[in-house]
Order: structure tokens, then sequence, then C-alpha cells
């Protein structure tokens, strides 16, 4: 080996050195992962360089077949995986395996719950596999060289995984990156051509490049020592280019583990072909959980695009709307010149079509999940449901599609639990009724117990209740489904259709009519506070609510602009009051007009909390309130 030079020792980020005593100490439940994580690694790295070489051929150093070799020294007890891939320059070693980009480890070491196995599956999920090596290995190595540097830029790394590592330059002929581990004591099963063989076969007979492992040949004439010969022990064929029905349910889950880098296996996959005007192969997964920074709208998303079988882009946007980017897969076209770029990608037409295509087939497959496998698509709608939600904003050609996979709570559960869709509610709806009832809010037994429900508990009518944050601004995309509309049932005059008698109808008129003069005095007596005040058919048991203006915002839009620092225009509410209510039979009796303001302030503000908005004066409800107790208890 050369001689090492700018040799240099460097401690860990702190969280590197908690995650690397969990490696240490046994996290994984199957200690032969480590060899998967690092073949994965080795793969991108492969798909790094063809991606850079489409522009910079040079960096191919003279062409050479791309694979990666694996092999073992069992008196050295050392397994050694080498690749001819991109490889790393000295910056990039210490930033790659002595650091971990952005917040990861903090957010890995944060969501640890003492469980091993349970804890095993985040490591894929925050991208930390590289340090598996350590569950088997008292001392890494890594020698490595960038292609395109000179080969006196090779640099090689170390470590025990104790805290710190050393970073020396060295002379490295060969790009790409060579990792040996040095295995520990009652590891020496590794150290095995059969084991790791097995391995391989196992969870990397996908990778679409060979991966090699030595095997004794017949010894060279005039030579003791068997001569070395290299034999290829995977497919070495891009999965998504084999027939389907030759392709085991095992083979599908580890390659989405390899393109993923997760450890669980996915909900669901399709696998597709296309011919004729377009030419392309799909294969696209739904994960079973999602990323940690699956609502940070700006981080890496998209599939591994291929053109004729070479590696174009790791992430490519342009395939599948934005949100539907937690699903993960491979695209193979034909029709895409190898040049490709993004500025292409965002402006080919074949894209285009391309992307249509695609998110039907997403939306088909979540379709089928969700038919013939309820119990995963609930959990699939746990981990995607509210950026599933974006959909019907951002993909107006498939918004009955997005709508029919929305789920909700609803009126007729206990618990809000969000398990409703849209054509359960229609399926259970009544006689006459063309319309779907919903009421938004911040929380489920704030809107559960809302008295803009009462009448529909009356009449038996189920409501979908929406909680989180996104609901309001869904509902302004989503008009109707399956040809009925949507009403919200707190915003402007409650019209129940066929689902009121005409009697109802007719005695709700006269009642009207008969407190006109209450009206007009609770208007006067809260002035501009309120657009209007009416008689309610919405109440049976409260005496007030305050509904919204048909075109005006609702609670919750205000709130979100609100704490986004922008101007929200200016609204004022609907005071509706029940006629029959013992306190407004009480009301409309009072003769002074100081008290008859008091008290519809009192109820003004109440309404206000039962809806769930704040008040606007807290101190003049509390002032008016002990007032009116003091003279209840005179």
């Amino acid at each position: 080996m050369s001689v090492e030079t700018q040799k240099e020792t460097l401690g860990f980020q702190t969280e590197v050195k908690q995650l690397l005593h969990l490696m240490i100490h046994s996290l994984y439940s199957n200690k032969e992962i480590f060899l998967r994580e690092l073949i994965s690694n080795a793969s991108d790295a492969v798909d790094k360089l063809r991606f850079e070489a489409l522009s910079k051929p040079e960096l191919l150093e003279g062409g050479g077949e791309l694979k990666i070799r694996v092999s073992f020294d069992k008196d050295a007890k050392t397994v050694t995986l080498e690749d001819n891939g991109i490889g790393m320059s000295r910056e990039d070693v210490i930033t790659h395996l002595g650091t971990i980009a952005k917040s990861g480890t903090a957010d890995f070491m944060k969501n640890l719950s003492g469980d091993q196995k349970k804890d095993s599956h985040l490591i894929g999920q925050f991208g930390v596999g590289f340090y598996s090596a350590f569950i088997v290995a008292d001392q890494v190595e890594v020698f490595s060289r960038r292609a395109g540097q000179p080969a006196s830029e090779g640099v090689h790394w170390s470590s025990k995984g104790e805290g710190e590592f050393e970073v020396a330059t060295i002379d490295k002929a060969e790009r790409g990156t060579r990792i040996v581990l040095h295995l520990k004591s009652g590891e020496e099963e590794f150290a095995d051509g059969w084991r790791l063989r097995n391995i391989i076969k196992k969870y990397s007979d996908h990778i679409a490049l060979p991966i090699e492992l030595p095997k004794e040949a017949a010894a060279a004439e005039g030579s003791d020592a068997p001569a070395l010969e290299w034999e290829t022990v995977n497919r070495a064929s891009a999965l998504w280019t084999r027939p389907r029905t030759e392709i085991k349910d095992e083979e599908y889950q580890e390659f989405y583990k390899h393109i993923a880098h997760d450890f669980e296996n996915p909900l669901s996959w399709s696998h597709n072909k296309v011919e004729g005007k377009l030419e392309y192969s799909s294969l696209l997964y739904v994960p079973a959980r999602a990323p940690f920074d699956l609502y940070q709208r700006e981080a890496p998303k998209g599939l591994k695009l291929y053109v004729q079988r070479v590696f174009v882009m790791d992430q490519a946007e342009s395939f599948l709307p934005l949100y539907l980017r937690f699903i993960k897969g491979v695209v193979d076209s034909n029709d895409l010149s190898l040049n490709v770029s993004r500025e292409i990608l965002q402006k080919d037409p074949i894209i285009d079509s391309m992307k249509s295509a695609l998110t039907k087939r997403v939306l088909d497959m979540l379709e089928k999940l969700a038919k013939n496998e309820p119990e995963q698509y609930k959990g699939f709608w746990k981990n995607f449901g509210q950026v599933m939600k974006e959909g019907p904003a951002e993909d107006f050609a498939n918004k009955e599609k997005i709508a029919g996979l929305l789920r909700f709570a609803s009126t007729l559960g206990d618990d809000g639990e969000q398990s409703v869709s849209l054509a359960d509610y229609l399926a259970r709806a009544k006689e006459g009724q063309d319309k779907i009832y919903f009421l938004t809010g911040e929380s489920y037994a704030q809107v559960k117990n809302s008295p803009h429900l009462e009448v529909f508990r009356k009449k038996g009518i189920e409501v979908l209740l929406l909680t989180d944050r996104i609901d309001e601004w869904l509902m302004s995309y989503l008009n109707e489904f399956d040809g009925k509309s949507f009403v919200d049932v707190a915003r402007g005059d409650l019209d129940l259709g066929n689902l009121d008698s005409e009697e109802d109808k007719k005695a709700a008129e006269e009642v009207a009519k008969t407190k006109e003069g209450l009206v007009e005095r609770i208007k006067s007596a809260l002035g501009e506070s309120v657009s209007e005040v009416r008689v309610s058919h919405r109440l049976t048991d409260s005496p007030a609510i305050l509904a919204i203006g048909e075109q005006d915002l609702g609670l919750q839009m205000r709130q979100i602009l609100e704490a986004s620092g922008q101007k929200v225009p200016d609204s004022k509410p609907i005071f509706e009051f029940n006629p029959t209510h013992p306190l407004i039979e009480k009301l409309d009796g009072e003769q002074s007009e100081e008290r008859f303001g008091d008290l519809s302030h009192i109820l003004f503000d109440q309404a206000a909390l039962a809806a769930g908005d704040s008040l606007k004066d807290p101190a003049a409800y509390v002032r008016r309130l002990n007032k009116l107790l003091v003279e209840l208890s005179v």
C-alpha cells in the first residue's frame, strides 16, 4: 500500500457517536443486513458514475465493466466490498462518513423506542445504513478515490466506532471505493464464501449490475496457489425489465428496500410495461410508513429514471404530482434521449403523457388496496392521508378519483378515526338526501359536540367531521362527489332540501315572522359584531350559534393565514338564535335595554367559544357574566 500523507484524526458528529453505540450493541435483529446496505450504497455509487459520465465521459477513465466485488479472508477475519463507481474525495469522506446530513441522526435518536426490532426499521428511514457495518466489525476501513481525480488523491478512512476516525491521503490507481470490515470475535461466519453468496442471493439478486465473488480455480502452471477467478452470483439484470410472471413477491420486496433504503416491506406495488405510442416500463411502490421529511415539500423526492436501462436521474420529480411524493419506484423509457436534463424533463410533452399515465396507475393501485386490504389501507391513510388531501387542488383531472380515496371521521363514529369514505357516506344517506354534509373544526371533541349538528342528530343525518388543518382548504376544491354537492353545515342559511317536510318549512317561516322584533333588538344590541341576525333552523338544544357567510373564510383558514402573517379579509359572523330556548324566551321578555344588551353579548361570546373561536374582548365577557351572576344571587 502507498504511504499515507496528510493524516489526521477527527471526531464524529455527536449523534453519530450515539448511533455507533447502538450499532455496536446489535440494534439490528438480523445482522446479515449489513451486506445489503453496503451493496446498495455501492450500487448507488455506480449509478451516480453512469449519470455524471453522460456529460463527462472521461470519468469512466477508459471504460471497464461496472461491477461490485465481495471477497473475504478467513485467516485475517475480513470481508471486503469494492465498487468501481463514482468514489469519494477527502471532503466527501469526511462529510458522508463523519457526519450525517441535516438532522437525520438527531431525528433518528428521538424516534427510538427501545424495542430493538422496531428501532432497526428506522435505520433505512434515516439513511444511516453505512454504519450498520459496525454491527459485525470492530474496525472499518474505507479506501476511495473520486472519478476524475488523480491517483495521488485517494483517501483512506478508518474507525473503530469509538467516537473518532482517521483520514489520510493515499495513492489509489482505480477509481471507486473499497470497504474492509475487520470482523468482531464471534462474527467469523461472514468470512465464508457460501454464507456471503446466500446473503447476496437473498437480498441483492435484483441489483442491475454484476456482484462478483471469488471462486477457486485450478492452480496455475508452476504454482501451488490456486488462481483467483471471479463469478457473478446475482442475476445482474434490471428487475423491472423481466416478465412479472418470473418475479417472486420476495424479489419485488427486496428491490423496494434497495431503492427506498427502507427496512419494511411495501404495502403494495405495480409493475407495468407500456408499448405502442409510448414505450416505457414502470415499477411503483406504496411504502408502509412515512419518511421523516414527508411534509417538507422541498425535500428530495421522485422516481429513479432510466433511459434504455441507463441510469439518468435519482429523483426525477416530473413523473408524479407533488401529492404523490411518497411513492417510490423506477421508470425506464425508450422514448427519452440519453442527454435528458431537468429542463427537458419539465418541457417534454412525452413526460406529460407518462406523468398522467403513472398518476392514474398509482391511484388505481391505492383503490385496489382500499378495496381488497381495508386494514392495510387504514395504515396507509394514517401515514399519508394529509398528503393525499393536497390532491384535489393539484390534480383537477383526477379529482373524483382522489375524492374516492379520502377518509373522514363522522358523527356515526365515537373515536374520531378517519375511516369513512365518501362512497360509504352516500350508501348510508337518507332517502331524498342530495347533499354531503360536513363540519370543520380544530378538534374532534369540538366538532362532535358542536351546536351546528343538533338538527342533524334530530333527523338522523350523518355529518362528516373534518379536523385536520388542511381540511377547510381541501373542501374549497371539492365541490361535489358522484353528483352530490358538499355543504358546510356551519356556513350560510342551512337548507336541508327534501329532508325537511313542507310542514316543517311552513312552521319555521311562521316562527321567524313572530320574532322579527326580537331579531331587530338583538341586531341593534350587537351592532358591528355581526353581519346579520336571524332565527335558526339548526338548533334544538342550544340558545345560539354563529354561522359563516357563504363567501367568507372559515375559522380554520383564518387561523392558518393569521399564523403565517398574512392579512385576513374582514368578515362578520351571522348570529342565529333558537326561538324556543328558555334563555331566548327570557331575553325576549327583558324590559331593560342595558340588561338586554349584556345578555345578547354573553350569548354571542358563548356561541363564539362553542365554534372554537377566541373572544375579541375576554375581559368584557367576564365582566358581563359576573354582573349577571351577582344579579341572580341577590
